[in-house]
C-alpha cells in the first residue's frame, strides 16, 4: 500500500480503486479521445478523400487512436504505474482459458489468410496493421489495464472484474450510433465487444502479462476490416467471415466458468492476495 504521507492527493484518490473510477475514466479518455479527433479534423481532412486509401486509415484510426493512447500514457505516468500495469498478473487463470486465445487468434489468422491483398494493395494492408496496434494498446491499457486495476485496488471478486472490464470496453463502442451506423448494427457490435472483452480478460489471466491481449486485440481490428472490405474468393472466406459468432458464444459461456472459479486457486480475489 502507498504512503499516505509521501503520496500525492491525485495518487490516493485512485488507489485506492473502485469501478465507478473505471467508468470515469472511460467516459474522460472518450470525451477526450473525440474532443482530439474534432481538432485534428481539419488538417487530417485531405486524407480522408478515399476510404479505401491507407492515408484515410491513418487520418481515421491511427493518428486519432495514437492521440488517445498517449493521453493514458501519460495518465499511467502521472499514477506511477505504466510499470504496474504491465507487470506479472498477480491473478492467474486456469488452463481452459487457453481457449479464448485459441479462438480469436485462430479466427484472426483465418481472416487474415483469406484477403485478397492484391486488391488491397500492400500500403492499406499495412497501414491496418499499425492501425490494430494502436487500437490493441489503447482499449487494453484503458480496459484490461486500469479498469482491472482499479477494480482489484477496491477488492473486487475476479467475476465483477471480468464483467465490468468487458462491458465498460462495449460501452466505448456505442458511440458509433452518433456517426451515424444502424442502430441494430451497434446492438449487434455491443454484444461482440462485450464478449471479445470477456476473452481479453481471459488472455489476460491466462498468460499473466498485459502485452498479450494487446498483441492479440491487435491481430484482430486488421483481421475484420481488410476480410470485409477485400475478402478473398478461397473456400474458407464465407467461414472465416462468421468468426464473430464463436468469440461471442464462447466469451457469454466463459462467465459460467469465470463464476465457479471465483473460490479456488485459479478465481482468487484481489481481496484474497491482499490477505495472503
Amino acid at each position: 500500500m502507498p504512503n499516505n504521507r509521501t503520496t500525492s492527493p491525485w495518487k490516493q484518490f485512485w488507489e485506492r480503486g473502485g469501478w465507478w473510477k473505471g467508468v470515469i475514466l472511460a467516459a474522460v479518455y472518450y470525451g477526450v479521445y473525440q474532443l482530439g479527433g474534432l481538432a485534428m479534423s481539419p488538417l487530417l481532412r485531405p486524407w480522408l478523400a478515399d476510404p479505401h486509401s491507407a492515408a484515410y486509415v491513418m487520418a481515421a484510426f491511427v493518428i486519432p487512436i495514437a492521440f488517445g493512447g498517449l493521453i493514458l500514457v501519460l495518465f499511467a505516468l502521472s499514477l506511477g504505474w505504466l510499470k504496474e500495469l504491465f507487470a506479472r498478473q498477480p491473478v492467474r487463470g486456469g488452463r481452459w482459458m487457453w481457449l479464448a486465445v485459441v479462438i480469436v487468434l485462430g479466427f484472426n489468422i483465418l481472416r487474415m489468410v483469406n484477403v485478397d491483398y492484391g486488391s488491397a494493395g500492400a500500403g492499406y494492408a499495412a497501414a491496418w496493421l499499425l492501425a490494430g496496434l494502436f487500437i490493441g494498446f489503447a482499449e487494453e491499457v484503458l480496459t484490461r489495464g486500469f479498469v482491472v486495476n482499479l477494480m482489484r485496488k477496491a477488492g473486487h471478486r475476479e467475476i465483477a472484474v471480468a464483467l465490468v472490464s468487458a462491458a465498460v470496453f462495449s460501452a466505448l463502442h456505442a458511440g458509433n450510433l452518433l456517426g451515424g451506423q444502424a442502430l441494430l448494427t451497434t446492438l449487434l457490435q455491443l454484444l461482440y465487444t462485450f464478449a471479445f472483452g470477456i476473452c481479453m480478460y481471459l488472455t489476460l489471466r491466462v498468460t499473466g502479462n498485459l502485452i498479450w491481449p494487446i498483441l492479440l486485440h491487435a491481430t484482430t481490428d486488421p483481421s475484420v476490416f481488410l476480410l470485409s472490405m477485400y475478402p478473398g474468393s478461397g473456400p474458407l472466406a464465407p467461414i472465416a467471415a462468421l468468426g464473430n459468432f464463436p468469440v461471442i458464444l464462447f466469451g457469454l459461456v466463459a462467465i459460467i466458468f469465470i463464476r465457479g472459479q471465483a473460490a479456488n486457486k485459479d478465481g482468487l480475489t484481489a481481496s484474497t492476495l491482499v490477505a495472503s
